[in-house]
């Protein structure tokens, strides 16, 4: 998710605003994970085994790429996992950011998951329901499917993936919550995996560091450089 700078406002993080006596003033402003109200956010579930190996190819290091969040192409991660109990029906995969000043932050609700499927594609479609029976809820940015790593300031996030086999498929309509979906899961779940990553937007001046150093790169390899 990108902001135009002509959008920049008090909902922005690293706004600043020009005061009367025509400084530059920071405002300590409020990211989106801080104005939703965590209405959405998962509840805490009885332990279950990770008896499921979640994995991502685009993971494995343990971090976010930029280009999975709002500081990029925000799109979803491609995910894969072994096979669950036998008498599994379905799959729900809730990802959530713990960290979130206000509580944990919803990021992607996804349910009723064919209990064959063993993986999801990188760039999962923001769709509401799917032709499979799979459906998409609403994240706590307010839309359905994958809303990317956005954490205010600069401070690290960890992202938990939890993928849940369950012994039923949930009576929910496209479109539940987090909370919604976990209410509805307990008393279901056979098994879960987990995944870890984390996130921070870079600093400026890292970024400016960082093309400094590309800068002179290019220069003494005598190449072209493009911005």
């Amino acid at each position: 998710m990108h902001v135009p700078s002509s959008m920049i406002s008090l909902s922005h993080p690293g706004a600043t605003r020009r005061s009367a006596s025509g400084l530059s003033v920071a405002i300590p402003l409020v990211a989106i994970a801080l104005m939703a109200s965590c209405h959405g956010a998962p509840r805490s579930l009885p332990d279950v085994p990770n008896a499921l190996n979640l994995a991502s190819s685009v993971l494995r290091d343990g971090n976010v790429p930029a280009s999975l969040t709002c500081d990029g192409v925000n799109t979803s991660p491609n995910l894969t996992w072994s096979a669950p109990p036998a008498n599994t029906r379905s799959f729900a995969l809730i990802l959530a950011d713990p960290d979130a000043p206000q509580g944990t932050f919803v990021h992607w609700v996804l349910y009723n998951l064919s209990a064959s499927a063993r993986s999801l594609p990188a760039a999962f479609p923001a769709r509401s329901q799917f032709a499979d029976g799979s459906l998409q809820g609403n994240n706590d940015f307010g839309n359905f499917g994958y809303g990317g790593p956005c954490p205010p300031g600069h401070k690290e996030h960890r992202y938990v993936f939890d993928l849940y086999a369950l012994d039923t498929t949930l009576d929910l309509p496209s479109g539940a919550t987090g909370g919604e979906v976990e209410a509805a899961m307990k008393g279901h779940i056979l098994a879960r995996g987990r995944l870890i990553a984390r996130y921070s937007h870079q600093s400026l001046s890292h970024l400016i560091s960082s093309k400094s150093a590309l800068f002179r790169a290019s220069s003494v390899l005598e190449l072209p450089f493009l911005w």
